[in-house]
């Protein structure tokens, strides 16, 4: 099955973004690497009237050290998460589950502000960035705004960002490389979906 046609953008920064979506109304969608929305568009499951490609915005492809935790941009790929040596220093956890992510094409295309913005709570990325309580930037015409991670997800892919928002940074708590296997079996067990503090729609998490 082919998509509905669209029109298609490319964003050459977070505010032409913000300024196309505006211009585009809210059947407009961003688009990042493209695994979790290009599937609903050959689908139809998804019907955007344009596409806005965040994908050549290089300013938001960092990993960057701070006091108390590690600021991520939205753009970085799992595949450099899984190899970047401030995060497999300061928290292990979350290279390692970027390296259980598909195969290596969704690793290399795949974005952590995309998987994040999916909110698919049977996702693993989503899970950990829960349990690790880290908080997500977004921008939008107002301004930016700071979410934490257990607010951030409302329902099964829905979030809470607003139409005219993008994440632009994820920030996670600098914890050491030997916390990944204890921080993954806290998040959730995988036969139970238990774990304290996590909301409830978001206890059907699955190893991949």
């Amino acid at each position: 099955m082919h998509p509905l046609p669209f029109e298609y953008e490319v964003a050459e920064s977070v505010d032409h973004a913000i300024e196309l979506l505006d211009q585009h109304g809210e059947e407009a969608k961003f688009i990042a690497g493209g695994h979790s929305l290009i599937p609903l568009l050959r689908l139809r499951l998804a019907a955007p009237t344009a596409l806005i490609d965040l994908g050549r915005l290089d300013d938001l492809n960092y990993v960057r050290e701070e006091d108390d935790h590690l600021a991520i941009g939205a753009l970085t790929h799992h595949r450099q998460l899984l190899h970047n040596e401030l995060v497999n220093e300061h928290c292990g956890i979350l290279g390692y589950t970027a390296g259980l992510l598909g195969d290596p094409s969704v690793q290399h295309r795949g974005t952590l502000g995309g998987t994040l913005a999916h909110g698919d709570p049977a996702g693993d990325m989503p899970s950990v960035i829960c349990a690790l309580e880290a908080e997500i930037v977004v921008q939008g015409p107002d301004g930016e705004r700071t979410v934490g991670a257990l607010d951030f997800f409302k329902d099964y892919l829905f979030t809470d960002l607003e139409p005219n928002e993008v994440i632009t940074e994820v920030r996670v708590p600098k914890l050491g490389s030997n916390t990944g296997c204890r921080t993954r079996s806290s998040a959730a067990d995988p036969r139970t979906g238990r774990r304290s503090g996590l909301p409830r729609s978001w206890r059907r998490t699955t190893a991949a």
